[in-house]
């Protein structure tokens, strides 16, 4: 019955006319390209076309042999990728579209429903019949996939001044005049809590005004809360109208029906106050648009409110069962408290306060367990109950035995939402298993001992969504773990946190940043590269912007999951392009990679290291991150290619895993995984012209339809041990 319904919706979309906007592009390309013309004029059937586009393109690949072996998987890898000419792009996705006609592909964009792949049929339809039902966007794809592979459009790779000059125009936390609008923000947002304080609209027995007190002064006690992380918390945003009061009315109807129908839906709703003033109203023209990165975060969009319900678990190694084990072959002890994907990684989320956040980030990756209500605000719900400490003890206990883990990444939710006290005592856990680990190997021979722990991470987005958290007395706890873990050979100390936005690096974030310095930790930035945060420049200058202050770019995201993050979606083929034109004016010379590897062994002087650095090099920034894009399975890669398109002229991608990494046993059984994306580039390049950007500027994006995930920088390469590890996987069940 469904085969009979799915081909029934095929002949019914072959037969439907394209539109005239469709056949003014379909003739354009026609008009470019009369080889073309000819082909899909005189050929009588689908499979002739598809036959005569092969031989034409062989002609080509004939005179280039280096780009015909990387289309046959004969040489792969980055340096190979690197070595193939504009055309040869061009050739393979041509080639490529070949050998995958036909090819069928559940679109989770769709909820599930098949996304098909037959460019040269919907051409051939186009032509003979005027049919076929391929839109504008389609057309316009093939348009500039013809004149790549023709030779008639190069990629013209930018000067490094002409990034500079893209960067500048994007101004960061840190400029006087935007410190002023955030005074003015803060001011307006204190005016407004103080009142409704006043009136006992919201009540705190923390927070609260004393009797017969002027007006003054309750202002002034405003202020000093301020200072104070647990009066955001507190008095956060948890609906619409009042997010729509703080901002000053400012927010359009449009805007609100999207958010009440979010709150109808369940989707919840927290932002806290410091976070809201980094939003402009009323800007300046030379801040317009300047918080749209940070914006993005905080308004849901319509595609997000019409899928929450149906949102499906993007990372499958995130379904767990107890004992049974997950999609990446990993038998985990607890049901909610392990992610695991790589041997030497095991994430730990507590069940503290640290399964919440300071803010609910609209693109969050864990958008699925909120739906299911597995993460939510109920801050006071969240405090750890008896049953946590045996929890812990079980987890520690799982590690110490288990023969590759390494790394311990601390995270949530958010690791530094936990109170002191319950942070102080998960580091103080898992210092103590590192040590009995440690003590175990004493009694294992050479090549039987277990991988002993080396770093240590904290998972967290309160740099940025809450500065104020990071006190003195957090300070001391970090500092004080520092030193004990680094006496029994833990070497590696980082905060894994997430600016989004140069406009994000306030001086309340700086100091923030300074005092994890202080306590001796290196701070990795990771950024989910939404559809503002890929403009021209805007990536490269938060990158500069995060090296002043002593932070390291760790990893650039792709958007994932589907029609619930499409607004926010940036093509594959634009983070290639930011990678290859943009990124790579910040590159680190070979000569200095030595240099950088030794940066986490003196954290506390990173932002000396990072300048030094930047000065003998004469980069701008430093480029230490790698793109890439967490797999539906198991792991994160940027090695692509596009082998379809859609009637919408949505790419269809083939992603490969990582091998520049170790992965669990399991992978090389997983295969390669196929995506669809959720919007066309031509949808994408409209939408950021609706930004404000030129879209000429981005021309070269057509032709990015071959990714391949950039070599680990040393920085971030694990220590070497002084002894043979065993072979032996536990833990482990494929």
């Amino acid at each position: 019955m469904i085969e009979t319904l799915r081909k029934k919706t095929l002949k019914s979309l072959d037969r439907t006319p394209i539109s005239p906007t469709a056949k003014k592009q379909l003739n354009r390309l026609l008009k470019e390209n009369p080889k073309l013309e000819a082909i899909l004029s005189n050929c009588e059937s689908v499979d002739e076309v598809r036959s005569a586009v092969i031989q034409w393109v062989m002609e080509y690949m004939d005179k280039r042999p280096e780009a015909y072996s990387f289309y046959k998987y004969e040489s792969k890898g980055r340096k190979a990728m690197e070595q193939l000419s504009w055309q040869d792009y061009a050739a393979i996705r041509l080639l490529d579209y070949a050998d995958h006609a036909g090819i069928e592909v559940e679109d989770l964009n769709l909820r599930g429903k098949k996304a098909i792949s037959e460019p040269f049929k919907m051409l051939w339809l186009a032509v003979q019949q005027g049919l076929g039902g391929a839109q504008s966007n389609f057309f316009l794809d093939m348009i500039h996939l013809f004149r790549q592979f023709s030779g008639k459009e190069q990629v013209n790779f930018p000067s490094k001044e002409k990034v500079l000059e893209w960067m500048q125009q994007h101004p960061g936390g840190l400029d006087p005049k935007i410190i002023k609008i955030r005074e003015k923000n803060k001011e307006r947002i204190i005016e407004i809590l103080a009142h409704k304080i006043d009136s006992g609209e919201i009540k705190s027995p923390r927070f609260s005004f004393r009797k017969g007190i002027s007006w003054e002064e309750k202002i002034s006690m405003m202020r000093e809360w301020w200072k104070n992380h647990l009066f955001h918390l507190r008095f956060a945003v948890r609906n619409p109208d009042l997010l729509n009061e703080l901002l000053g009315n400012s927010l359009d109807e449009e805007t609100m029906d999207i958010l009440y129908k979010a709150q109808t839906r369940g989707i919840p709703f927290f932002v806290n106050p410091y976070y809201v003033s980094l939003l402009n109203v009323n800007e300046p023209d030379f801040a317009k648009g300047a918080d749209l990165a940070i914006r993005y975060y905080v308004i849901y969009s319509k595609q997000l409110v019409d899928e929450f319900g149906h949102i499906v678990a993007w990372e499958k190694e995130d379904i767990v069962e107890p004992g049974k084990p997950n999609a990446a072959g990993w038998i985990l002890p607890t049901h909610h408290n392990v992610h695991r994907r790589y041997p030497e990684v095991a994430i730990l989320i507590p069940d503290t306060m640290g399964r919440a956040c300071a803010g609910l980030c609209a693109s969050c990756q864990r958008m699925y367990d909120f739906q299911r209500g597995n993460l939510n605000f109920d801050l006071d719900k969240l405090k750890p109950k008896e049953t946590w400490d045996d929890k812990l003890k079980q987890i520690m206990k799982y590690w110490e035995d288990d023969s590759r883990l390494r790394d311990v990444l601390i995270t949530g939710g958010d690791a530094l939402m936990s109170s002191d006290s319950s942070l102080e005592k998960i580091l103080n856990a898992v210092c103590d298993m590192a040590l009995r680990k440690k003590e175990a190997n004493k009694t294992r021979p050479e090549g039987e001992k277990y991988a002993e722990i080396l770093r240590i991470r904290l998972g967290t987005r309160l740099p940025v969504y809450l500065p104020q958290r990071i006190t003195p007395r957090l300070m001391e706890i970090l500092a004080a773990f520092k030193e004990r873990a680094s006496d029994i050979g833990i070497k590696e100390f980082v905060i894994q946190t997430h600016f989004q936005s140069p406009m994000e690096i306030t001086p309340e974030a700086r100091q923030g940043i300074e005092r994890l310095i202080q306590a001796g930790w290196m701070i990795a930035n990771q950024l989910v590269f939404t559809a503002p945060a890929s403009r021209r420049g805007h990536t490269a200058k938060l990158r500069k912007e995060l090296n002043d202050i002593g932070v390291m770019p760790y990893y650039t995201f792709s958007v994932k999951g589907y029609m619930e993050n499409s607004s926010k979606f940036a093509t594959n083929a634009r983070a290639v392009q930011e990678q290859m034109e943009e990124k790579i004016i910040g590159r680190v010379p070979g000569k200095f990679i030595e240099e950088v590897k030794n940066f986490p062994q003196t954290a506390e002087k990173m932002t000396d290291h990072i300048n030094n650095l930047r000065e003998k090099a004469g980069l701008p920034f430093l480029a230490t991150d790698r793109n890439v894009l967490n797999l539906p399975g198991v792991g994160k890669s940027m090695t692509y290619r596009a082998i379809g398109i859609t009637r919408s002229g949505r790419r269809i991608l083939e992603f490969d895993h990582d091998h520049t990494r170790s992965h669990s046993p399991i992978i090389e059984k997983l295969g390669k995984f196929v995506i669809v994306e959720s919007k066309s580039i031509a949808s994408y390049l409209e939408q950021v012209e609706d930004m404000g950007e030129n879209k000429k500027e981005y021309n070269s994006i057509w032709g990015y339809s071959i990714g391949e995930t950039e070599q680990r920088p040393s920085l971030y390469e694990y220590p070497e041990y002084k002894f043979e590890l065993s072979q032996k996987v536990t833990n482990f069940k494929d």
